[in-house]
């Protein structure tokens, strides 16, 4: 499954810190659903995430997951670029993007993550 994830009001707020936190946030929480965190990377307003899941786990709650617990770790840190730009709590929009990759081959959709323009 391919994953994109915003953050609130599309703000520039990722850094490669906060990125590479989150990577271990979202392999985390990946564990606990028994699924994979495949490839992760972003830009300074939204992550992308390759991710296999068994098929007793509803997409809708891994999300749920993913996007809350790194939203309260990351808030927890006090980052000074999401203090400046986010407020009320919320890290992410509330939406997201969840594409099947079932017909494309697995280093096509990981190559296209692996070309984000992560921040410095």
């Amino acid at each position: 499954m391919h994953l994109v994830f915003v953050s609130k009001y599309r703000r520039l707020v990722f850094t490669k810190e906060i990125g590479e936190d989150l990577r271990t946030i979202f392999s985390d929480v990946c564990q606990d659903f028994e699924a994979t965190l495949e490839e992760f990377d972003g830009e300074r307003d939204h992550v992308h995430l390759l991710i296999t899941y068994p098929p007793k786990v509803a997409i809708s709650r891994l999300v749920n997951s993913l996007k809350g617990v790194s939203s309260r770790m990351i808030r927890k840190k006090h980052y000074p670029s999401i203090e400046r730009a986010l407020w009320g709590g919320n890290l992410w929009s509330p939406s997201y993007f969840a594409g099947s990759a079932g017909g494309a081959p697995l280093s096509i959709i990981r190559e296209y993550i692996e070309q984000q323009d992560t921040p410095d």
